[in-house]
């Protein structure tokens, strides 16, 4: 193989794992007590009179960066910061946390992100029991807003 080539075949390969390591930043606390940050959201909650949006998802998952990606973006953390407090549920390897996912609907079953509404008291007010944030890098540039902004008018 020629120098040149050599180059070329090492750029490419940058270039491909460049995005792995976009997404190596850790938005799940795996050693964290998610019964406990449920229970300090709710109480979060109803100070701030406020929905809780449980986020299920794994450090390792794509999509669940892409939705995050999406969740920090100006218009919809705008929307999310007025109107939720947020807790991320690391899921592993879908070893973790079961008990929680089963508790809310089981919203994992069809894949990761999911996403679970409730209200200040701990309710239900919707779970994302089919898949539909699970492919959250394919959503397009609105995809993720509009899913946010018409569960929040439903609700």
């Amino acid at each position: 193989m020629t120098l040149g080539r050599s180059l070329i075949l090492v750029l490419a390969l940058v270039a491909v794992a460049a995005p792995a390591n976009a997404a190596s930043e850790n938005i799940y606390d795996e050693k964290a007590d998610a019964h406990k940050l449920i229970s300090a959201a709710v109480s979060e909650a109803a100070r701030s009179r406020k929905n809780i949006v449980l986020d299920f998802g794994a450090n390792w998952c794509g999509d669940c960066h892409a939705l995050d990606a999406e969740m920090r973006k100006p218009e919809l953390a705008s929307l999310i910061e007025k109107n939720y407090v947020v807790v991320h549920v690391d899921v592993g390897r879908f070893d973790k946390n079961l008990d929680l996912a089963k508790s809310y609907g089981n919203p994992i079953k069809k894949g990761i992100p999911a996403a679970v509404l409730l209200t200040p008291d701990n309710q239900v007010l919707y779970a994302s029991k089919g898949g539909e944030l699970a492919d959250a890098r394919h959503m397009g540039d609105n995809g993720v807003y509009d899913f946010f902004n018409q569960v929040l008018n439903k609700h």
